[in-house]
């Protein structure tokens, strides 16, 4: 099989960089290691940034965002006192909206075929081979078989473990990281949201958010230590501590029920550089990944991508190859950015164990600060609804 470009990863990064450069009739195909079931299985966040919906509004894939999403003009933060309301639109002239990423990720999939996009998916074994030159190309396995691929460029959308990023010679990539000492434990409820927006939640037992999938269906999440199992958190010790970092004014409005899907999730911080090499793009959370405080991984996802499709449909179309030369740097410039607001916000709002009442008192100027203080709210406000592309 030959194509113009071949995507590894068929997660919402590889999905709309496939769209994107459709679009422009570029020939495309996507290979993903897992089954079309199984990807749209996974659970993921859904705060969208501008940049975000206004790239699906462009793909003409927003039809069912509009009717079904939620758009928040606001978000609080919570001391365990008090709420705290950062009034977004006023501060910005922007809001966020709430659409969970599974259902990013139908919407794509279900509009691949209409706009000839090709994805094979259940493909075992993706290697990729000399990307130094300009003739790379993939290999898989499917049906008993090897397939072969080749290709001008190949995207790597494939994910903290996929072979992509692996591709770059270990002399040529530099990793930073950071890893926290405590986990969040989430809870998926078809109950309704305890508050019309999110809420983020200091509490000196930890940190709570309490977020929604829809008017009918919440996510609620808590901070416990890292050693700390799904067993520990029978789901009636989970309401009883999720309503008490919530607060009074909050956790009273709080609706329990079964949980039907509940998950530890670890944290963690983490960047590659650079994010090309030879005819090899990272995009994603090859790349990157960023704590969940703030919802920045899938609006970075997005963001990369429409880089990324920009800078190869000039160089199809014209033969420029200054945006593709200019492409890890232009995208890890916001990637750090993005990656500094969710550790703002990470050690803003979490109980660090070897942390001491110094730090506790700190946490509490600082929100009794972004609590009277406009410019304190417009900064956290303008990354928060995401920073311009």
């Amino acid at each position: 099989m030959k194509t113009q470009v071949a995507i590894v990863g068929a997660g919402p990064a590889g999905l709309l960089l496939g769209h994107l450069l459709r679009q422009a009739e570029l020939d495309v195909v996507i290979i993903e290691r897992q089954t079309a079931e199984y990807v749209l299985g996974r659970v993921r966040a859904g705060v969208l940034e501008q940049t975000t919906t206004e790239l699906l509004e462009r793909l003409q894939l927003g039809t069912r965002m509009r009717a079904e999403g939620l758009v928040h003009e606001g978000v609080n933060l919570s001391d365990g006192e008090r709420l705290i309301h950062l009034d977004l639109v006023a501060l910005t002239g922007k809001h966020v909206t709430v659409y969970g990423q599974t259902e990013i990720t139908r919407d794509v999939i279900d509009a691949a075929a209409a706009r000839g996009l090709t994805i094979i998916w259940a493909a075992a074994e993706v290697a990729l081979h000399d990307i130094e030159s300009a003739a790379p190309y993939l290999t898989y396995q499917k049906d008993g078989a090897e397939q072969r691929v080749d290709t001008c460029f190949i995207a790597g959308c494939d994910g903290f473990y996929g072979p992509s990023r692996g591709a770059i010679p270990a002399s040529i990539g530099h990793e930073f990281e950071r890893t926290y000492p405590f986990g969040w434990l989430g809870i998926l409820a078809d109950v309704p949201p305890c508050h019309e927006e999110v809420v983020y939640a200091n509490h000196e037992n930890g940190f709570a958010l309490a977020s929604m999938r829809s008017r009918t269906r919440s996510r609620y999440y808590i901070q416990i230590p890292i050693e700390e199992s799904l067993e520990d958190w029978p789901d009636d010790k989970f309401w009883d501590e999720f309503e008490r970092r919530m607060g009074s004014e909050v956790g009273g409005q709080v609706t329990r029920g079964p949980a039907i899907e509940k998950s530890i999730a670890p944290l963690r911080a983490y960047v590659f550089e650079p994010m090309s090499h030879g005819r090899l793009f990272l995009a994603g959370d090859a790349a990157h990944i960023v704590p969940p405080t703030g919802a920045k991984g899938l609006n970075l996802a997005a963001a990369d991508v429409t880089y990324l499709a920009d800078a190869l449909i000039g160089w199809f179309k014209s033969g420029d190859s200054a945006a593709l030369d200019a492409y890890s740097a232009r995208a890890l410039s916001r990637v750090w950015k993005s990656e500094r607001f969710s550790w703002y916000l990470t050690n803003l709002l979490h109980r660090f164990p070897d942390a001491g009442e110094f730090a506790r008192r700190m946490q509490v100027a600082e929100l009794d600060y972004l609590a009277r203080s406009r410019a304190a709210q417009t900064a956290l406000a303008e990354n928060y609804v995401g920073l311009p592309l």
